[in-house]
Formats: structure tokens, C-alpha cells, sequence
């Protein structure tokens, strides 16, 4: 199979860009803000919050291991095939959980949610669009289809919490089943651009390219830092609702928390769309993984209130999703375009593995110790740690990005 060379017209990548924010705001938006259904389904159906914390995990773990595999059949057969997948199984993901009242199921169900919400996330998107804009504009292409994502979860947060008052959770799962099938008619836009970039027999080209990216102590150092991006991404947006009314405050404002975090995080996205275009990407990044630390300490510090909690989900929705695009364009800029896909994809497989831990282990502390405190101070330590993690990453091409250009 050869590689096609002819570039999208310009109007077909403006249409792309629209239709790839449109499926990043559906498929990101309702899955982040599940954490609103803790409570209410945990009560009703008379589970302790490991159990709904755990299908969370599972659910966080299958999309960090479908993103890889995700991104390998992305490049060699483009995006839209791979969205559509996901947009049906994670349809009957999410349709499964409405119906559900075995505990054992409803852990079970994350397996179907995370492949599906692996294969259509936004980071296939967001890929499938930086390829076909000038390097120049990748960084903030990138904030732009981060900040679709946002928009969608600050939508998605207050409607689901409106929908559980209304007609109970079981209806609300059925309508985020129906809302990922919004997802199809999208994608004939995002084919139009998405071009193949390695050849579909090439698995020993990609075997090669697996090998020198895990050499290069720059694509190592990312890898490992984006873990912290995803304990403390999971963790807060499973248990946050849950931490807020546990102290008193009423349902909808953990609800509004999640959304002022996706609310302030489309600027926090653009602007760190446009800072690595124009400044350090790893020194950013090492200075939005220590502001994090300061901002969660100040906030388990400090009397809540409704106030507070506003004002930390307003400022953590900076420091949130800011990571994605300068961790993704620093993995294109060290390795290169071809295997670009796949190789993003294990970084979020590393993101999704500290998802997982900050999920799960949230609600198992809970459970045993009837506090989130341990994992908040968990949550500032890795902080602090993923910040120094940074420092010495190369912003210069490696091996693989060199070959490529050669």
C-alpha cells in the first residue's frame, strides 16, 4: 500500500478541525464526568465506592491499552475507521451500565467503556489533525482539539447531574449511550484528511520505531510523567463530587466543579497550545506539574466552602488538560510524524495507567480509612515529582525523528 502524498485542501481541513472538536467534545464530555453518578448509584443500588471506582479504573486501564493499538491502526489505515469502532462500543458501554445491578457487571462494563472511549478519544483526533498542519501550528491545533474536550465536559458534568434529579441515573447513562452515535456522522469530514502514514505491512518498520523511542531518554521521560497527569485527572474527576458532598455541600456544586474544570480549561488548553509555540514545552510542563501540587495542597489546606471548591476547579482547570498538547507535540517533535499515533497512544497508555491507580485506589482508601486525604497528599508528591521528571527532556529531534527526515 503506498502512502498517499496529496495534501487536503484547505477547506477540508477546516472542516475536519470542526467535526474533530465536535467528537472531541461528545466523546470526551460525559466520560470524565461520570464521578456525578458515584453517589447516587453507590446509595441506590447499596455498594461502597470501591465498586464504582474500580469499573472507573478498568474503564481508565482498557483506554490506555486500546490507545496504542488505537494509533498503530490509525496510521496505517486512518482515523475514521478507528473513531467510528469506539463510537459503537462505547455506546454499548455506557448502554450496559444503565441496565446493570450486578456489582461484578457493572466492573465489568468498564472493559467495553475503555476500549470505546480509548478508540474514539479526542488523542486520535487531536493526531489525526496535527499531521496535516504546518509544524508551526501544530502546538496550537493541538490546544484547540484539547479545549473541544473541555467544552465537552463542562456541558456534560451539570446535564448529567440535571438529568440523575430528573429521571434518575439509569435514564442519564441512556442518554450518554445515544450521545457517542452523534460521533458517526462526523467522521466522512475527518476521513477526508486522514491520510495513512505508515504502509499496512510494515510491522517490522514499527517494531524498530517501538524499540529506538524507548532508548531515547526524552520519550522515556514523557512517558513517565504523563502518569502523574492521569492519577491526578482521574482521581479528582471520579471523587471530587463525591469529597464536596461528603463535607456538606450540595450535589450540583460538585457537578459545577467538573464543569468550571472544563470551563477554565479551554483557556488553559489554548494557552498552552500557544506557550509551545512560542517558549520552553518541558519548562512549561514542569511548571504546570508543580503548580498543580501547590494548587491541591492550598485547597485540602484551607476551610472548604462553596467558594473554595469553585475557586480550586476554576484554577485546576488551567493546570488540566494544558498537559496534552505540549506532551504530544514534544512526542512529534523528539520522534517525528510516521509513527506518530502509536507512539502518543503509549504515552496515554502510560496517563491511563495512573488513571487507573487514581480511580481505584480513591475509592478503596475511602472505603478503608472513610477519607480522601492520603490520596490527596499522594496526589501532591507525584506533582512535585513529575515536575522534576521534565527538566531534562531534549527538545531537539531523536533517532527516530532524524531517520525520518533522512
Amino acid at each position: 500500500m503506498s502512502i498517499s502524498t496529496q495534501a487536503p485542501a484547505p477547506s477540508q481541513i477546516r472542516a475536519a478541525i470542526v467535526a474533530g472538536c465536535l467528537v472531541a467534545v461528545i466523546s470526551f464530555g460525559f466520560a470524565a464526568s461520570f464521578g456525578v453518578f458515584l453517589r447516587p448509584m453507590s446509595a441506590d443500588l447499596g455498594w461502597g465506592r470501591e465498586v464504582f471506582s474500580l469499573s472507573l479504573a478498568v474503564q481508565a486501564l482498557l483506554w490506555g491499552v486500546t490507545q496504542p493499538l488505537a494509533g498503530i491502526v490509525a496510521d496505517r489505515r486512518g482515523s475514521a475507521p478507528v473513531l467510528a469502532f469506539g463510537a459503537v462500543v462505547a455506546a454499548a458501554g455506557f448502554g450496559l451500565r444503565a441496565g446493570v445491578v450486578d456489582p461484578t457487571v457493572f466492573v465489568l462494563s468498564g472493559v467495553l467503556t475503555g476500549i470505546g472511549t480509548g478508540a474514539c478519544s479526542f488523542p486520535v483526533v487531536i493526531v489525526a489533525l496535527g499531521k496535516v498542519v504546518p509544524a508551526a501550528r501544530r502546538s496550537f491545533i493541538l490546544g484547540l482539539g484539547t479545549a473541544a474536550a473541555s467544552t465537552g465536559m463542562f456541558l456534560a458534568a451539570p446535564t448529567a447531574t440535571m438529568l440523575i434529579a430528573a429521571f434518575g441515573w439509569q435514564a442519564a447513562l441512556s442518554v450518554i449511550a445515544l450521545s457517542f452515535l452523534l460521533i458517526l456522522p462526523a467522521l466522512p469530514f475527518i476521513a477526508s484528511v486522514s491520510r495513512p502514514s505508515t504502509q499496512t505491512g510494515a510491522r517490522g518498520d514499527t517494531g524498530a520505531a517501538l524499540r529506538t523511542a524507548f532508548r531515547d531518554r526524552s520519550f522515556v521521560l514523557l512517558f513517565v510523567g504523563f502518569f502523574v497527569c492521569g492519577f491526578h485527572v482521574s482521581f479528582i474527576q471520579t471523587h471530587l463530587p463525591a469529597y464536596l458532598a461528603d463535607a456538606g455541600l450540595a450535589p450540583i456544586i460538585g457537578a459545577w466543579s467538573l464543569g468550571l474544570i472544563g470551563l477554565f480549561n479551554i483557556a488553559g488548553s489554548f494557552l498552552s497550545g500557544w506557550s509551545g509555540q512560542v517558549l520552553s514545552k518541558k519548562g512549561v510542563l514542569a511548571g504546570i506539574y508543580a503548580a498543580r501540587a501547590l494548587v491541591i495542597a492550598a485547597f485540602i489546606l484551607i476551610p472548604l466552602s462553596t467558594t473554595t471548591a469553585l475557586l480550586f476547579s476554576a484554577v485546576m482547570g488551567l493546570l488540566w488538560l494544558s498537559t496534552v498538547p505540549l506532551t504530544t507535540a514534544l512526542v512529534a517533535q523528539t520522534q517525528g510524524l510516521r509513527f506518530l499515533s502509536m507512539l502518543v497512544g503509549l504515552v496515554f497508555f502510560s496517563h491511563q495507567t495512573g488513571a487507573f491507580l487514581g480511580a481505584w485506589q480513591g475509592g478503596r482508601i475511602y472505603d478503608s480509612f472513610g477519607s480522601y486525604m492520603p490520596m490527596w497528599w499522594a496526589a501532591i508528591a507525584l506533582g512535585l515529582l513529575a515536575a522534576a521528571v521534565h527538566l531534562p527532556i531534549r527538545e531537539t529531534p531523536g533517532p527516530l525523528a532524524r531517520a525520518e527526515s533522512a
